[in-house]
């Protein structure tokens, strides 16, 4: 008797209560000719949940603060994620069908996705200045 991994991957997904948005750097050719370098958006509002992995840095100095802190976003193994993709994360939760923002929205530096049959999980950084 094998498993049902479709049954788990639903209960699974009912779970995430936040939407993601993945952009990676990609060559486009301009109507110059030019190629170039730009930033596309491989997925937008795509289902997930982002959880903390552990306390962020203290990077609190006189002058500045650095925010400096390491997160783990689970999503749909459908989804191709590279390392070094930058994903924005808005946090929400779903009430009945509708999904309500809250707070802002965050970007990540993704790490190399780790997959399973039912999801992927993907170690997210987070470097900025509060």
């Amino acid at each position: 008797m094998g498993v049902n991994f479709a049954k788990y991957r639903a209960a699974l997904e009912r779970q995430y209560t936040d939407r993601a948005t993945i952009e990676r750097q990609q060559e486009v050719v301009k109507p110059n000719k030019a190629t170039v370098t730009e930033p596309i958006v491989a997925y937008a509002d795509q289902p997930c949940r982002i959880s903390q992995t552990g306390l962020p840095k203290d990077g609190q100095t006189e002058a500045q603060n650095d925010v400096d802190y390491l997160a783990k976003l689970f999503v749909s193994p459908d989804i191709e994620i590279r390392p070094g993709d930058t994903i924005t994360v808005q946090r929400g939760y779903v009430a009945a069908t509708d999904w309500i923002p809250l707070g802002a929205a965050r970007s990540y530096q993704a790490g190399e996705p780790f997959l399973y049959p039912t999801h992927q999980e993907i170690s997210l950084h987070r470097e900025d200045y509060a």
